[in-house]
């Protein structure tokens, strides 16, 4: 069977062990009145917390058997103090065991969440296409941990007349609501992104589609403002290749790789996030971009940019992408980040991360969706 939790440092593991070695010692060194007798007890319960049944029972016989030895070797054994001893031994001994079914109990029920949680994500948020014409995708998501939670990172890629468009967007929240807001913008972005003109346009039904689904909530506009507003980049690669165009609302900056090289697609005017536009003016002109053959377009969410080091350093991907040498395809390129962002942080992270990467291939010549 296996330990409890498999999270958390693995030296936790052998808490229990050093507080039962500890109280023997203790017990074999003052014999009367058995100091040692608390962190034996102690070495049960966190037996039951940290590790499998049939070691949290091991401990706890081991615990009660030189409990045992002890009194016979002392002479208690037999008088009410010896069997009062052996009592509190085996009292703790059983808690170890109730505190480790409690948990056991408690994480099958998770695990039960978490799998409907991921469930409900994966069906919100299916994976895009791994190739549109000559154009290779991939996409990837991650919690920021192991609770039961649904994010609100989105992202989509859909062929339509004027070129291949692609999405990323972070919903701000969690739970049903931010699943609610991701359904919409994802369902609106498939449908306007084949007949909107442009990126501007595209982004302005984008905001309407948004904002009529709040009219159809208990939202007030106040409270889209202040917490479900979402933060998107909308992007189009021109049928006729060579040319990428962005729309960015308030959401972290996409990067152009290629050979090694990073590039930082630094918007020259950021837009309001979906959900505020009543709170500025028009919104901005689309950036444009030369893209060449073997560059990878790189779209990610806020949850790589804000996760940090233990010195509380923001990760970088313009500094530290480069360093990990020339990346081949779409795939490797979000492996990629995924795996350098956990050495970044050297555990747990605060948000979620959605990265989208889409490489247009060194022999394409054309990026027409047909």
């Amino acid at each position: 069977m296996a330990p409890v939790s498999n999270h958390g440092p693995r030296y936790l593991r052998f808490v229990p062990a050093a507080l039962f070695v500890g109280g023997m010692l203790w017990n074999e060194l003052d014999t009367v009145d058995y100091w040692g007798d608390p962190l034996m007890a102690a070495a049960c319960v966190t037996a039951g917390a940290l590790l499998s049944l049939p070691v949290t029972i091991a401990f706890g016989v081991a615990t009660v058997l030189g409990v045992l030895a002890l009194t016979v070797q002392d002479g208690s054994w037999g008088t009410t103090a010896g069997y009062l001893e052996l009592l509190n031994t085996a009292l703790a001994a059983l808690i170890g065991v109730w505190v480790n079914r409690v948990i056991a109990r408690h994480g099958r029920r998770l695990d039960a969440v978490r799998s409907v949680a991921e469930a409900a994500q994966s069906a919100v948020l299916p994976p895009p296409p791994s190739a549109v014409g000559p154009l290779v995708v991939a996409a990837g998501y991650q919690a920021a941990g192991t609770e039961a939670r649904i994010g609100g990172d989105a992202y989509a890629v859909q062929r339509t007349p004027y070129g291949t468009r692609v999405l990323i967007a972070d919903v701000r929240g969690k739970g049903l609501r931010a699943v609610r807001a991701v359904s919409v913008l994802l369902g609106s972005f498939r449908e306007l992104a084949v007949r909107a003109e442009d990126l501007t346009a595209l982004a302005d039904g984008l905001e309407r589609s948004l904002m009529r689904e709040v009219v159809d909530s208990d939202q007030s506009d106040e409270e889209v403002r202040a917490e479900g507003f979402i933060t998107a980049l909308i992007g189009e690669l021109d049928p006729g290749g060579g040319t990428l165009r962005l729309v960015n609302c308030g959401h972290p900056a996409a990067y152009l790789l290629n050979g090694g090289q990073v590039r930082t697609l630094t918007p020259a005017e950021p837009g309001l996030p979906l959900g505020m536009g009543a709170l500025g003016g028009p919104r901005p002109q689309p950036d444009t971009w030369p893209l060449t053959a073997g560059d990878t377009l790189l779209l990610i969410t806020d949850g790589v940019t804000e996760a940090r080091d233990a010195g509380g350093e923001f990760y970088d991907p313009a500094k530290r992408l480069p360093d990990l040498g020339p990346l081949h395809g779409p795939q490797q390129v979000v492996d990629s980040v995924f795996a350098d962002v956990a050495r970044w942080t050297g555990g747990p992270r605060d948000d979620d991360m959605a990265v989208l990467a889409v490489t247009y291939p060194a022999d394409a010549t054309d990026v027409r969706t047909g």
